[in-house]
């Protein structure tokens, strides 16, 4: 009996018989996502553009591939779109407040965010909340997960050092969700949120995406999630107490953020004599 009668007596189709199925390049997933987040920070461009780029640098990709990495990446293209960057439907969206706000003092205005971070297999998700006039930063999470809990946890470890008067992140689900948006609330915090497909809005804390990914996140290639958790907390310590900011007149956030000045010594120490 030939295959094509057998199989339209046991009803498949033929072609079924012939599927073999095809495992993915785990490997060569991972290389592309790193890929894909090096560029993002340089052009945050949509899956065409991004399709392009990967294949000018010798990846033969698609874009159906490249869609389904920037969707577990969670990164969007940012320029105006019709509905494809949605919030949850039942939480509330917060107007943008920060539009021709002079930022002159700490603790005026808070800001949070959501990166993505490649690990040697997988990826994990940070979010870090950031003062805003001195680029502090004042908590952080790492979380393999986008669910709000690990969004909330850093909210609640930020208030432990004060309140602000506004406090901005963008639309995502994360930061409207009631857990996050009652705190706030409940600390007669006002909630701004930007614009959507706008990354000027929250401009500084995509600076320190950018700072942090180029000095450490690529520079230590990560293996597990609790290797970023010890790595990171090292970096931001550092991040925050000895890197010395050009936009803070050459201080770090901390001494801004504290109030604290470096003073240098009047005269230059003496230089020590070799025998």
């Amino acid at each position: 009996m030939s295959i094509r009668r057998q199989c339209e007596l046991l009803g498949i189709n033929r072609s079924n018989l012939y599927y073999r199925h095809r495992k993915k390049d785990l490997e060569r997933e991972d290389r592309l996502r790193e890929a894909i987040d090096r560029q993002f920070l340089k052009d945050p461009c949509g899956v065409i553009k991004m399709t392009r780029y990967l294949r000018r640098i010798g990846y033969h990709v698609g874009d159906k591939l490249v869609r389904r990495l920037m969707r577990t990446m969670n990164l969007l293209a940012i320029y105006p779109k019709r509905g494809l960057s949605k919030s949850h439907p039942e939480h509330k969206i917060y107007p943008y407040l920060l539009k021709g706000l002079d930022i002159v003092r700490a603790n005026q205005v808070w800001c949070a965010d959501i990166t993505y971070i490649q690990l040697a297999r997988g990826f994990c998700y940070l979010v870090a909340i950031m003062d805003w006039f001195s680029r502090y930063v004042l908590s952080w999470r790492v979380s393999n997960t986008l669910e709000a809990d690990f969004c909330v946890e850093c909210l609640e470890e930020a208030l432990e050092y004060g309140r602000p008067e506004i406090f901005n992140t963008d639309q995502g689900s994360q930061f409207t969700s009631k857990d996050f948006t009652q705190k706030l609330l409940k600390g007669n915090i006002r909630i701004s949120m930007d614009g959507r497909g706008r990354v000027f809005d929250n401009i500084f804390i995509e600076r320190l995406w950018r700072t942090v990914k180029y000095e450490n996140i690529y520079v230590q290639g990560y293996e597990t999630i609790m290797d970023v958790r010890d790595g990171l907390k090292e970096y931001f310590d550092f991040y925050d107490t000895e890197r010395l900011h050009q936009s803070l007149e050459y201080q770090t956030p901390w001494e801004v953020y504290s109030g604290l000045k470096f003073v240098l010594p009047e005269k230059n120490p003496p230089l020590l004599k070799l025998p």
